[in-house]
């Protein structure tokens, strides 16, 4: 059977440019051997186009097989001794096969195929008159069992359809509703039966990824069986606390700087504004203000709507994107993380920095609630920027500060004093920062 390839009866009588002489041999040409002659005749379609097709090993002796040009229909030799005695006179042979509807290497050619041997030589050894399975036997049974799991399939994906309506219904996001599909899907593709509660448990056990991961695996599939109003006792996974990584600005900038040009700016805005990767995708071209050159946010997660002040050098980079859309970036979530991931990694290895591979689009808000508590040591300021609702999430950032700068001397600063509008004018063009304001003077700073 090895060497082979799949043929059709119109292809394999369409061969000519092996002639009359021409027959397989283990899946190699023998020129030696003839198709016609004392070759037998095809016991299907009486066709005398036969090739050799090797030798085929019994427990009574080689048996030559032969293969139809016609019919593509393969037997043995009727008249060989070592069939005649196998069955007994009858000259006929119960193991031929039609090979024009099936891949000769696939798995199921070579299961079903070891399948019938086993039994042929079972009866033979034995004696006793047990039926041989044939082929068709096994794909039948191959195809049913293919079936019921396909049925199975369409089933589960139905509830799935069904739960992601309901979410809509009761007001979820789209990003939640993207989300708990993502994660039902990926368990169906594990091989998981949703309906079973204990084999996802068993699932998420044998899971390597980390228990954040797990906790919003629970989450979505408790909020499907609670759609399909059955009971189950969730596992208990918490998330694993550990500080974010946080990058220096020379990377941050040297990963800007060498990235595509919609990546590029993608980044920047992030890194300005410290706004999450979902409120960027959701920008439009009228949330920014050009003139105040100031961009407004759009809130998820149920944060607070907010507007941030930016630089000219972002406006210049959004300038030079296309306007062909309502949206400053129409593309999906995942077209934008698979291009940046794609980026980053080329970047790292031509820089030789590994540590660029750590940095994610949520890296920069992390980044930028960092670096602004480092700078003003005002938690209410951080907070509004980066629009919490609760103190308790911009805490996150003060115990990163404390932990990144703990090492690090304190920062020395350029100190200068503003009387009139002019010089605050001409302060804040270069980069100096308001400070505060005391006995009609105004105080500005800038790192050394």
């Amino acid at each position: 059977m090895a060497g082979f390839h799949e043929e059709t009866p119109a292809a394999a009588d369409s061969l000519p440019a092996l002639g009359k002489a021409g027959s397989i041999n283990n899946g190699k040409l023998d020129q030696s051997q003839g198709s016609t002659g004392t070759s037998p005749p095809c016991p299907q379609c009486g066709s005398a186009k036969v090739w050799k097709d090797g030798i085929r090993e019994t427990a009574f002796g080689p048996v030559q097989r032969y293969l139809c040009r016609r019919c593509a229909y393969r037997f043995s030799d009727p008249n060989s001794k070592q069939l005649q005695r196998f069955f007994n006179g009858s000259g006929t042979s119960e193991h031929v096969e039609t090979i024009h509807t099936k891949k000769l290497k696939s798995k199921t050619a070579i299961l079903a195929y070891c399948r019938v041997s086993n039994e042929l030589y079972e009866r033979a050894s034995t004696g006793q008159p047990r039926l041989v399975k044939s082929l068709a036997e096994v794909e039948t049974r191959q195809e049913n069992a293919q079936r019921e799991g396909t049925t199975q399939t369409a089933e589960i994906k139905g509830k799935i359809v069904e739960f992601l309506w309901h979410l809509k219904k009761q007001g979820r996001s789209d990003n939640t509703i993207a989300n708990y599909k993502r994660r039902v899907l990926l368990m169906i593709r594990a091989g998981v039966d949703l309906f079973n509660a204990e084999a996802v448990k068993e699932y998420l056990a044998k899971r390597l990824y980390s228990n954040g991961t797990k906790v919003n695996d629970v989450c979505a599939y408790g909020s499907f069986l609670k759609f399909l109003k059955i009971p189950w006792e969730p596992p208990i996974y918490r998330h694993e606390g550990k500080i974010p990584f946080i990058p220096t600005e020379a990377e941050i900038d040297q990963l800007i700087a060498a990235s595509g040009r919609k990546v590029s700016v993608v980044l920047q805005l992030l890194k300005e504004t410290g706004m999450r990767i979902g409120e960027a995708m959701k920008l439009k071209w009228t949330d920014i203000d050009f003139e105040r050159r100031t961009v407004r946010i759009s809130p998820e997660k149920h944060s607070n709507p907010r507007i941030i002040p930016v630089s000219n050098r972002l406006l210049e980079m959004l300038s030079n994107l296309p306007k062909h859309s309502e949206k400053i970036f129409p593309m999906t979530r995942k077209a934008m993380d698979t291009n940046f991931y794609k980026q980053r990694k080329k970047i790292a290895r031509k820089l030789g920095n590994p540590r660029l591979l750590q940095i994610s689009f949520h890296t920069l808000r992390h980044w930028k609630g960092t670096m602004e508590y480092h700078k003003t040591k005002d938690p209410e300021y951080v907070k509004r920027l980066l629009g919490h609702r609760r103190m308790d999430s911009t805490m996150l950032y003060i115990n990163i500060e404390q932990a990144v700068f703990q090492n690090t001397p304190p920062d020395e600063f350029h100190v200068k004093v503003a009387q009139t509008t002019e010089e605050i004018k001409t302060l804040l063009e270069a980069g100096f920062e308001y400070i505060l304001q005391k006995d009609s003077l105004a105080f500005f700073r800038k790192r050394k």
